[in-house]
């Protein structure tokens, strides 16, 4: 059909290279080796993923004391966030500290 347009056609009309009857990308070499360059890509991924790095009872609780110390860091992140930082009572008075000069 596309043929037919084309040849009973003067051209393309409105834009060519959007719409329902666009102007065809020509295919190059780049296009190609792109396409390949990925689908190999995504087969050695696909071939690394189908392996298992760990058997099955390896895998049960191999991640278990990574996960207990991130909680425990984040609980005691937490834990300091609830609290204030101590202050020392100099630096609660310090603003009555105005005419005390070096002599007295």
């Amino acid at each position: 059909m596309f043929l037919t347009l084309a040849l009973l056609r003067k051209g393309i009309p409105g834009k060519q290279w959007i719409g329902k009857y666009r102007r065809p990308r020509p295919i190059t070499w780049q296009m190609k080796r792109n396409t390949v360059k990925q689908l190999e890509r995504e087969a050695e991924n696909e071939y690394w993923l189908s392996r298992a790095y760990m058997s099955a009872e390896q895998e049960l609780g191999h991640a278990a004391a990574r996960r207990r110390r991130m909680w425990e860091s984040i609980r005691e992140e937490r834990f300091v966030a609830r609290f204030p930082e101590h202050k020392r009572l100099d630096d609660h008075l310090s603003h009555l500290n105005t005419t005390k000069t070096w002599s007295s």
